[in-house]
């Protein structure tokens, strides 16, 4: 295996359309992140933090196809469920003792696959685990650097 470093480079932008709703592009794809009328938001759209969930999801369902294919097994879908939980009073200001995102991710996994035992399976989600860089993201301290433009 090949240890050359390569770069990928992800590229969205977004303007504001009120102090809760932007709207956001990547490639030709358009997006709303909104949050809900009980937050102040106008509901227009899923929360910033539900959208990351959403992001967790779809990685692992692509992450665990590649790895099924790459262990011969034959993989024909996943359900996936994710829930986070998070203490909203950092983020809304009346506390600053705990972190302003999640303090737990539980993900639960069913898939439906054709072979494979149930060692295999559990090399497999292990595996996906590593290797998804959603997972990856979230789990290590990546450096966000956050600046005037």
């Amino acid at each position: 295996m090949s240890n050359s470093r390569r770069e990928m480079k992800v590229l969205i932008t977004g303007e504001s359309v009120n102090p809760t709703r932007i709207d956001l592009k990547a490639g030709k794809f358009t997006m709303v992140i909104d949050e809900p009328k009980s937050m102040g938001g106008t509901d227009q759209g899923p929360s910033p933090v539900q959208v990351l969930l959403f992001s967790l999801a779809g990685c692992l369902n692509v992450t665990g196809h590649e790895v099924a294919k790459q262990r011969n097994l034959v993989l024909h879908g996943m359900k996936i469920k994710i829930e986070g939980v998070m203490n909203p009073c950092t983020f809304l200001g009346c506390s600053f003792e705990e972190r302003a995102g999640f303090q737990k991710i539980n993900v639960q996994v069913t898939p439906d696959f054709e072979n494979g035992t149930q060692e295999q399976i559990n090399a497999w989600l292990e595996e996906t685990e590593k290797r998804c860089p959603v997972t990856d993201n979230i789990k290590a301290d990546t450096t966000v650097d956050v600046q005037l433009a």
